[in-house]
């Protein structure tokens, strides 16, 4: 036996019992030996991968490659390495290639599979799970990942089944739990997502996202039981390097640094910059900046509700509009508007992510706006390739991408203080008055509503909240309660759908000594009613960490005062920013302690609260916030930079829009 031999023999029982360190030092010795020595150079590579050193382990892998390419393993192990190095199409083409050699290994076709699932080639990686599944029957894995691609294309039932057989033949399959999680959050069935992320989280406590799921479907339930020691633990996971779902971090304290922190990890794993980019710094000479928005939510949502009127002001001398359309065509009276708002508007939601990239480089659109973040739907891997010279993170996600092909946040000195823009990847676009963008247009229904209507008592005080369950915590709750226990006469208002979230919330209003009759619960109704019937509130209490955003404009139109605190993050100031664009500082408090004495004052003090609605009335169609289409010059001017600096070639950097001269009527 020869001294590579035996170093060879040693590194692979060092490799098989667990020793990793002297299973390297074995494998480099057999290469300082035979430096092509194909199995040692094969071995290593896995070995480094094993480690998470991918990027050490390719020049290995490359050589053994190199010296023989006949061995489907060795084009099956590069193509795990350039997966994990985030090359899907790379590492697409070694187990395409491992297949021509040997196409009867079911594992190969698995994570065949899971690269065609990453690059939204969802039929193909089903057609390569099925394969590996008939290669081997009880391939547990193989289902798991079937179970994702079914449930990305919607087809929820089958995904259902997918992941049971997964379960099936191994119960204890984290990823399972959590695959069946994801489509139970997507269906809106709170409970049963939570129990799903709960059973995944006991299985593999650091299961990739499961922690955030997990915490973020129980505030969906109202369900505060540990609270506080699981926001803190999430925040702690976070910042030691766990990734969490980038919305699941918006509802509970966390600071600016976690987030972006948390935004950089998810995406450098989950929509990396590509290597090969589609937008190669070509300049366009156009008559017009061409500006495309993309969104799955041109439909009845609150993204179309605000931009609508926006859409349509644009000055078409100088703009050229595109709508890029992600999500269905509910055929609303919404989305009928919003397609003759657009120069183009084009149906993509069966386009890949690739196929968009490659539409709106062919388009050579200047300006490409993302208006979902990480919000569901998103399709960030569009942005990844970077298809146009600008990209910009407007609206539908209010935190930082963490993105580095996403160059500019557009704000306001509100919602992003100037010395806190060390926490946002993309560049500061600051907006006069407020980032949130309104239609003045919108219609109110003529439809009236009795208290009776709405489940209201025939008098007392009226404090309302329509903002999603998930913002509701435990310590706003305190303080509504400790309100309604000093006005004896006053109820609360809330929109909760859920059961669970319900039945949770009167129960905790009892435990702190509050009849649960005291809070009442509105259905969902059309935004017209909905605003209409509004006018039976008399106060509207904002929570906190996550302010209302688009429901704050919705309180303001309808005539209702919104009563904030202000927090530190982008979310925790989007209320004080609605508030401020339509001169209503008073109602922004900076402590809870005022926030909860004032909310009692205004309900006790009639007077007080009069001369503020009063102000609301006569300030709502004379302050900026309202302006339709003043607002749309100030974003208009907005994209003029960005475009400017671009044609100079000068970098992206942040930057004010000053003030247009209408501005003085309101000053």
């Amino acid at each position: 036996m020869t001294l590579s031999d035996d170093s060879l023999k040693q590194a692979i029982a060092s490799f098989q019992t667990g020793r990793l360190s002297d299973a390297e030092r074995h494998f480099k010795e057999v290469l300082r030996h035979e430096p092509k020595h194909v199995a040692a150079l094969n071995l290593l590579s896995v070995l480094l991968t094993h480690l998470g050193r991918c990027a050490e382990a390719e020049p290995y892998i490359k050589l053994a490659l190199k010296l023989n390419s006949n061995s489907d393993a060795t084009f099956y192990n590069y193509g795990l390495i350039l997966k994990a190095l985030n090359r899907p199409n790379e590492a697409l083409e070694r187990f395409s290639q491992a297949l021509s050699i040997n196409a009867t290994v079911a594992e190969t076709w698995n994570n065949r599979g899971t690269i065609l699932n990453e690059i939204e080639r969802y039929d193909d990686a089903i057609a390569n799970f099925d394969k590996a599944i008939s290669l081997q029957p009880n391939f547990s894995g193989a289902f798991c990942n079937k179970g994702k691609s079914l449930g990305k294309l919607k087809r929820y039932d089958e995904a259902f089944a997918a992941y049971d057989k997964a379960l099936a033949l191994k119960p204890d399959l984290a990823e399972a739990w959590l695959g069946r999680g994801n489509v139970f959050n997507e269906l809106k069935r709170y409970d049963e997502a939570f129990a799903a992320y709960d059973k995944a989280l006991a299985l593999k406590p650091d299961l990739t996202y499961a922690e955030g799921a997990r915490l973020h479907s129980k505030m969906q339930l109202c369900d505060w039981s540990n609270f506080d020691a699981e926001s803190a633990h999430l925040i702690s996971s976070v910042r030691s390097g766990t990734q969490a779902p980038p919305f699941s971090l918006l509802a509970i304290c966390s600071s600016l640094e976690d987030q972006l922190q948390n935004a950089t990890l998810y995406t450098a794993k989950e929509c990396h910059l590509f290597e090969k980019l589609i937008w190669q710094g070509e300049r366009y000479d156009h008559d017009k900046i061409r500006v495309a928005y993309l969104s799955a939510d041109f439909c009845e949502h609150p993204v179309s509700f605000l931009m609508t009127g926006v859409f349509e002001r644009h000055d078409r001398s100088r703009f050229d509009v595109t709508g890029i359309s992600l999500g269905p065509d509910d055929n609303s009276e919404i989305r009928q508007r919003l397609k003759a708002t657009f120069e183009r508007f084009i149906d993509a939601k069966t386009f890949s992510d690739e196929q968009i990239a490659n539409l709106v480089r062919s388009s050579e659109v200047d300006i490409l706006v993302d208006l979902m973040g990480f919000t569901a739907g998103a399709r960030t891997g569009v942005f990844a390739r970077r298809p146009a010279p600008v990209q910009v993170n407007y609206l539908g996600y209010p935190a930082t991408m963490g993105a580095e092909y996403i160059d500019y946040i557009i704000g306001d000195r509100i919602v992003i203080p100037e010395d806190k823009q060390e926490f946002y990847e993309e560049k500061i676009v600051y907006l006069p008055n407020s980032f949130h963008p309104t239609d003045q247009d919108r219609r109110i229904s003529d439809k009236e509503f009795l208290r009776t209507d709405a489940g209201l008592p025939h008098e007392g005080f009226v404090f309302c909240c329509f903002n999603a369950n998930y913002k509701i915590t435990p310590d706003v709750f305190d303080i509504w309660m400790r309100i309604l226990k000093k006005v004896e006469d006053g109820v609360l208002w809330l929109v909760v759908e859920n059961p669970t979230a319900k039945s949770n919330l009167r129960s905790e209003a009892v435990t702190r000594g509050v009849n649960a009759e005291r809070l009442i619960f509105a259905p969902r109704m059309s935004l017209p009613e909905h605003q209409s019937r509004l006018r039976l509130a008399d106060l509207f209490l904002d929570t906190l960490p996550y302010n209302a955003g688009t429901t704050a404009s919705d309180m303001l139109w309808a005539g209702l005062p919104v009563l904030t605190r202000i927090g530190d993050t982008f979310v925790g100031r989007m209320a004080a920013s609605v508030l401020n664009a339509i001169g209503l500082p008073e109602l922004i408090t900076t402590t809870l302690e005022a926030y909860e004495q004032m909310a009692i004052d205004l309900a006790m003090h009639s007077e007080k609260l009069a001369v503020i609605k009063r102000k609301l009335a006569e300030n709502r169609l004379n302050t900026p916030l309202f302006d339709t289409k003043l607002f749309t010059k100030h974003i208009e001017a907005a994209y003029s930079i960005m475009w400017e600096r671009y044609q100079r070639g000068a970098p992206p950097e942040s930057f004010s829009v000053d003030p247009l001269e209408q501005q003085l009527k309101y000053q």
